[in-house]
């Protein structure tokens, strides 16, 4: 995809284009793509879900400090911080301050553009819909996992962020899903009336 699209409407994100705040990022994050490269074909998802956990946030995971398990996080910016949740499912983040501020914004949920076919066979599912709307849904469907934390998403390699010409959607925030927390701070962002974002219909309203 990378070769092909290199004089298109796809680019690369270049690290000097991503905001140096968590909670900007998260913003800006909204309607560009992620890009999957494998040795079965590239897959990508437009972002149409994220969740801001900025400096100091109790919520976040690096609100402990520096540890083996989080160290991506205290990376530049634009690196990917990948941990497992209950023992099966992978999530990704994407690192957000300078080098040894720890802070990341979650993707949550993708709109799928190509690779449909793979993202079916690595879910097991055939609805569209639901191929990657939700956090570990996302990450089986580009099949991410623990070999990507750290990676660098700002430049060429098998996880990498990217923008077209497609004009930035309504983007609304709410409260951050499945807290208990730092609850009632509006670090959700999301595309307004989107299908692919998850959460329940009275948070995307």
């Amino acid at each position: 995809m990378r070769n092909g699209d290199r004089g298109g409407s796809l680019r690369d994100l270049t690290r000097s284009e991503l905001p140096l705040d968590t909670v900007l990022l998260a913003r800006d994050l909204i309607g560009k793509l992620l890009v999957r490269e494998t040795a079965n074909g590239a897959l990508s998802g437009r972002i149409v879900e994220t969740e801001a956990y900025p400096v100091g946030d109790a919520a976040g995971h690096a609100y402990v400090g520096l540890t083996s398990r989080n160290r991506a996080l205290f990376l530049s910016r634009g690196h990917a911080y990948v941990y497992r949740v209950y023992g099966a499912s992978f999530l990704l983040n994407v690192s957000s301050e300078t080098v040894g501020v720890g802070a990341g914004v979650l993707i949550r949920a993708l709109e799928p553009l190509t690779g449909i076919a793979l993202m079916q066979r690595n879910r097991g599912v055939q609805d569209l819909r639901d191929l990657a709307r939700g956090p570990g849904r996302l990450t089986v469907a580009l099949d991410i996992d623990l070999g990507l934390d750290g990676a660098d998403l700002c430049r060429p390699g098998a996880l990498w962020l990217a923008r077209d010409r497609r004009v930035v959607p309504e983007i609304a925030a709410s409260a951050r899903i499945g807290l208990s927390r730092e609850t009632d701070r509006l670090l959700r962002f999301y595309v307004r009336d989107n299908p692919f974002v998850s959460g329940s219909k009275k948070l995307n309203r």
